[in-house]
């Protein structure tokens, strides 16, 4: 990509001055002008393609200057002090946010990975924008990590899928999560990849026709309705399918609901129009039907979804979701970032929308043991989430296997320090026991009881295991 082509692409949804752009474009490359890439490229390639995902993204200048220049600060000489004045402290900060700790000594391979992980959690709780940086960086490193040798190709396509996968999903950047996934599992199993892209692609060349019948036949009964949409083909990325048939027991052929589509409108009210006549054309698949309009997920993905029944018989899984749901969807908490130039119509709650990232955040900050660090961190990032409601109604999103005591922190740090016992569906539990998908939970509380330390090896949530050692630290309890 050429300086032109990046700040062309910037423009046309930026209306911020782009000198700063233009100096960081010719600083970074003139920085790196020596350095080469395993590839044999010149490394500011990589720089440069960094920048410019972070404008398909659309993020705002400072945080693609930091895209050009990330690599500045820890791979040439340029001391800290200097790149501060040329750039300013906002560039400075999210560049030094995404640096690697290179100078430290670890006892092992796991720790030094956990201390990274680490730095690059606290710096993102000043400023979540480095994390989006972070990703733009490895997604590049994964499109061109054919040059790199076979185990070097292996400990990063693990990395990838294990952490920098799940943390793109718990941002809800789904595009950016899809792609790091398909690209670690074509690492990571290359016969299996293979395999299934093959079988995915006659499938989809076979299912094109009913594809585009369902569309026809869909389109037809909506004309009449008068309520604006479009409507999106949808192919599930290669892993998920994967992991369905690991899941499921099953080889791909009996995986039904590879197909899909979307259904995009204007409003809420008509995602659920929209909903009522897909459902009185196609005969709905009995408990497909999910609400994340009215439940959103974690990481603020919201659509309705359901399956149904085409004329032929094969099932199409469909989502139904607002403009702005869907590019929240695809962009994830990037979406947002334009929101911070005070544009007109701006989402004005985006604190309020980040509040559950950087009170994670801030549970992880409490871990001591980098193991137990990224062990916590790989809880809290799980893709599935279990919804547990409250005798009132109310859902509380948690990951799979998460305990009652889990449960009373996600309500309340006082309730959860006060448990003394749990009723999952009116029966008494024990307070290890799992919880499931649609379960009722009550919390059975006691004045002046406290949280146990053996609680630390049941709970499976940041949230609850800070809670827990705060109130041991608090009372000079041992935590061991």
């Amino acid at each position: 990509m050429e300086l032109d082509e990046l700040l062309k692409k910037f423009r046309e949804y930026s209306t911020q001055d782009t000198t700063l752009l233009e100096y960081a474009w010719n600083y970074a490359s003139e920085s790196h002008h020596d350095q080469k890439r395993a590839s044999g490229e010149k490394y500011f390639i990589h720089c440069a393609a960094v920048a410019e995902i972070l404008v398909d993204y659309k993020m705002d200048l400072e945080t693609v200057a930091a895209g050009l220049l990330h690599d500045v600060l820890e791979d040439t000489k340029i001391p800290h002090e200097t790149f501060r004045k040329e750039f300013g402290e906002e560039i400075y900060a999210l560049v030094s946010g995404v640096t690697k700790i290179e100078t430290l000594k670890f006892s092992s391979r796991d720790e030094a990975q956990a201390e990274n992980w680490r730095k690059m959690i606290l710096a993102t709780a000043k400023d979540i924008r480095v994390i989006v940086i972070k990703l733009a960086d490895r997604l590049h490193n994964m499109r061109t990590l054919n040059y790199m040798p076979k185990e070097k190709q292996l400990e990063i396509s693990h990395e990838t899928i294990s952490l920098y996968a799940p943390l793109a999903q718990r941002l809800g950047i789904f595009q950016l999560k899809s792609e790091l996934e398909d690209l670690s599992f074509k690492y990571l199993f290359p016969d299996e990849y293979q395999s299934l892209l093959a079988k995915v692609q006659l499938r989809y060349a076979m299912r094109e026709k009913l594809l585009e019948d369902f569309r026809t036949e869909m389109e037809n009964h909506l004309a009449g309705s008068n309520v604006p949409h479009r409507v999106l083909s949808r192919a599930k990325n290669l892993y998920s399918i994967y992991r369905k048939m690991l899941r499921q027991e099953k080889p791909f052929e009996e995986i039904q609901d590879a197909l899909g589509v979307r259904i995009i409108t204007d409003s809420v009210i008509n995602c659920y129009a929209l909903l009522g006549t897909v459902h009185s054309v196609f005969k709905p698949v009995a408990g497909s039907f999910t609400d994340y309009i009215a439940v959103p997920k974690m990481n603020l993905y919201q659509s309705l979804h359901t399956s149904v029944m085409a004329g032929t018989g094969e099932i199409i899984e469909i989502q139904i979701r607002t403009e702005e749901m869907h590019r929240t969807s695809e962009y994830g908490i990037a979406a947002h970032w334009r929101y911070k130039l005070g544009e007109k119509g701006a989402d004005r709650h985006l604190d309020e929308k980040l509040n559950w990232l950087r009170q994670w955040i801030e549970w992880l900050q409490d871990i001591s043991s980098p193991r137990e660090f990224i062990e916590s961190f790989k809880t809290d990032l799980e893709l599935d989430q279990i919804f547990i409601f409250t005798p009132k109604g109310e859902v509380k999103p948690l990951p799979v296997d998460a305990t009652p005591i889990d449960y009373a922190y996600a309500i309340h740090s006082d309730i959860g320090d006060t448990c003394i016992g749990a009723k999952v569906n009116n029966r008494m539990v024990r307070l290890d026991q799992p919880l499931k998908s649609g379960d009722i939970c009550e919390i059975i509380t006691r004045k002046n009881s406290a949280p146990k330390k053996d609680w630390l090896g049941i709970v499976k949530t940041a949230g609850a295991r800070s809670r827990i050692r705060k109130y041991l630290r608090e009372h000079g309890l041992p935590e061991q």
